[in-house]
């Protein structure tokens, strides 16, 4: 088969880079999306007044941030730095309380380098830098409202308008902080910012974000795996039904481009085995159909030979000329187009039972339950009809169970008879091995019954095994479930 009669696509690693790079490009673009749309999440604000209500023992609470922790130590913990002369935030604390600027501290906390990533160069920098001109350290003025008359000079402090807000104790701090104020005693009263929860808002938000990512990705992620795996199931099935019937039709030369050589190479393979099954058929059944001629010789001339030797090799003709007939028979059947189709097990073998019923056998269903299999009714009747009239002829009596087993239907035909040798139970399976009993399935006894038997279940993906029962012994058939 020519590769080009089927439909292949890119290779699978191909496929797979594709569907990874895609499932990148959409998270991200969610991602991007959602941080361009929702706004970005602001630090705490906490006013000075606040601040100093709180270090004066009164309210907590802060209007545009989270409620402060309250504490009393008896001396400054290490991460408060000595009091800054030129800090403007601290000289407005200072004002707020009515105490000297030496009794108080003030200390922001410095923004993280996420937070410098997700604020930008806001409010707190702008805090910084007048802090740093309150030192004297350098000038970069935020835009006034109105152009001063005259450019400001080092060590001016904060234009008039935050300074006058910081008077009145509206200065905003930003972030964490942490504040002291000295107490008559010698102790301290610090107060901080209490810490962030967990989740915060944006944390949240930020879940939520990746959460609907996840959700829009995975479906589609999920289709489009099971899209380019699905070439790879169709091959794994087509190898199975090989398995239970070597007739069955060759793969379809479709998907990536591996699976189309492998698939090539699989129908090839499956035409050569049966290529190789039909030439070995054919010459068997040649050959039995040519002994006829040289038996039918046989039997001529024996015509006017003395009378025991006459009925001697008369038998043995007779015997021969019957084991060529179920040879022929058996090729026969083998050779003729058969239809599968799914079969309620169940009713088969009641079928088979009642047949042996009325001829005078002593059949009887112990157990069962519906199963539906697939195959050729007739090769699967007349498979559990040898096997039960084989019980009843060298056992006796034929009990049957139809069980459910690991996705495979499970008929045992159990008889009373005497059994076989352990060493006889797969050797019988041999064509023309006929035991001291003669205990075979196929009335006239030529050793090809079990065989056949065995033949039928494996061309149904299934097996037939002896093993010895509680008084005789047991035939066990496995077929797979439909």
């Amino acid at each position: 088969m020519s590769r080009k009669a089927g439909r292949l696509g890119p290779p699978i690693g191909l496929q797979l880079v594709a569907l990874l790079i895609a499932c990148l490009l959409a998270t991200h673009l969610i991602v991007f999306v959602a941080v361009v749309l929702t706004p970005p999440p602001r630090p705490p604000v906490y006013r000075v007044s606040e601040i100093a209500t709180a270090l004066g023992g009164g309210s907590l609470d802060a209007r545009f941030g989270r409620p402060m922790l309250r504490s009393a130590v008896a001396a400054l913990p290490k991460d408060i730095a000595p009091v800054d002369p030129g800090s403007p935030h601290a000289a407005a604390l200072a004002a707020a309380l009515d105490r000297p600027i030496a009794d108080v501290r003030l200390v922001p906390k410095p923004p993280s380098w996420l937070e410098r990533l997700l604020h930008g160069p806001g409010d707190r920098r702008y805090f910084i830098q007048h802090r740093r001109e309150g030192r004297g350290e350098g000038r970069r003025e935020r835009p006034p409202e109105r152009p001063p008359e005259r450019p400001p000079a080092p060590g001016d402090g904060p234009p008039p308008e935050f300074r006058f807000r910081m008077m009145r104790g509206e200065a905003p701090v930003f972030g964490e902080f942490t504040a002291a104020l000295r107490q008559p005693d010698g102790g301290w009263t610090v107060v901080r910012s209490s810490p962030e929860p967990f989740p915060t808002d944006w944390q949240r938000r930020a879940f939520l974000i990746l959460a609907a990512g996840f959700v829009v990705v995975a479906p589609a992620g999920l289709l489009f795996s099971r899209r380019i795996t699905a070439p790879l199931k169709r091959f794994s099935e087509a190898a199975e039904r090989l398995g239970r019937d070597p007739r069955s039709p060759p793969v379809e030369l479709s998907g990536p481009a591996e699976i189309g050589v492998a698939a090539e190479a699989f129908n090839d393979m499956q035409a050569r085995l049966k290529r190789y099954v039909d030439d070995r058929t054919a010459m068997v059944g040649a050959i039995s159909h040519d002994l006829r001629t040289p038996l039918a010789r046989i039997r001529f001339k024996m015509e006017n030979a003395p009378g025991e030797l006459r009925g001697s090799v008369l038998g043995d003709v007779a015997q021969m000329e019957q084991m060529i007939q179920g040879v022929l028979a058996f090729i026969r059947d083998e050779g003729a187009p058969h239809r599968r189709e799914k079969l309620d097990l169940l009713s088969l073998v009641e079928c088979v039972a009642d047949d042996a019923a009325l001829v005078g056998g002593d059949v009887e269903i112990e157990e069962a339950e519906p199963v539906t299999v697939e195959g050729d009714a007739v090769a699967l009747q007349r498979l559990f009809a040898n096997l039960v009239d084989n019980a009843v002829k060298y056992g006796g009596e034929a009990r049957i169970r139809l069980t459910r087993a690991d996705g495979h239907a499970v008929v045992e035909i159990a008889d009373a008879g005497d059994g076989l040798p352990p060493e006889d139970l797969e050797r019988v399976f041999q064509p023309f091995y006929r035991a001291d009993a003669a205990r075979n399935l196929d009335g006239g006894g030529i050793g090809l019954g079990l065989p056949i038997a065995r033949a039928t279940a494996r061309a149904h993906g299934g097996d037939v095994v002896l093993t010895p029962g509680k008084t005789g012994l047991t035939a066990k058939v496995t077929l797979p479930v439909a």
